[in-house]
């Protein structure tokens, strides 16, 4: 059973879901339909663990980069990673309950409900909702900028921090473009 399902990835083996209301990251054999509990206890909080030690809340979008999975822990104002070998969840960016939209590196970087998450092969992108922005996260360091947004709620075009949106929630990446 799932309860709210959110977010999909494929790495062409499995399926792995974001179980929204259920805290947890589910993995689904697509061979046979399979279904087991990747990561998460199934109660909200932020605990760092492997498997189902670990704790999410309110996670909605997940990506993958063939060895880990990122999931935009929404309630955590977090992007957490998943090593798909072992379930180890480790905080990767932001500080559990600790909101904002400061750049920085690893734990030391603010979100604010970051919603949307996908991977260009070297950079995460996340549509960071509630601040109105979209951020970059480079994968082998953990440094966190923001790419566009001003953080003020509109629709204004505009290259970089001159742009505005207004909760952005999903984004794509294709190519050299972010949708």
């Amino acid at each position: 059973r799932f309860d709210s399902p959110h977010g999909i990835t494929t790495d062409g083996t499995n399926l792995y879901v974001v179980n929204h209301n259920k805290h947890t990251i589910r993995k689904v054999v697509i061979a046979t339909g399979a279904v087991t509990t990747l990561a998460g206890s199934g109660s909200s909080g932020s605990t760092n663990g492997t498997g189902t030690a670990a704790q999410f809340k309110y996670p909605t979008q997940i990506v993958i980069d063939g060895i880990n999975l990122y999931v935009a822990d929404t309630n955590n104002h977090t992007i957490r990673k998943i090593v798909i070998s072992t379930g180890v969840v480790s905080t990767f960016a932001g500080n559990p309950g600790s909101s904002g939209s400061a750049d920085g590196t690893g734990t030391s970087a603010r979100f604010y409900y970051p919603n949307g998450i996908t991977i260009d092969g070297t950079n995460l992108y996340v549509a960071d909702s509630s601040n109105n922005k979209i951020r970059k996260i480079v994968i082998q360091t953990g440094a966190v900028t923001t790419l566009a947004g001003s953080g003020s709620t509109d629709s204004a075009d505009g290259r970089g921090t001159s742009a505005q949106f207004n909760h952005p929630i999903g984004i794509f990446s294709k190519g050299t473009n972010l949708y």
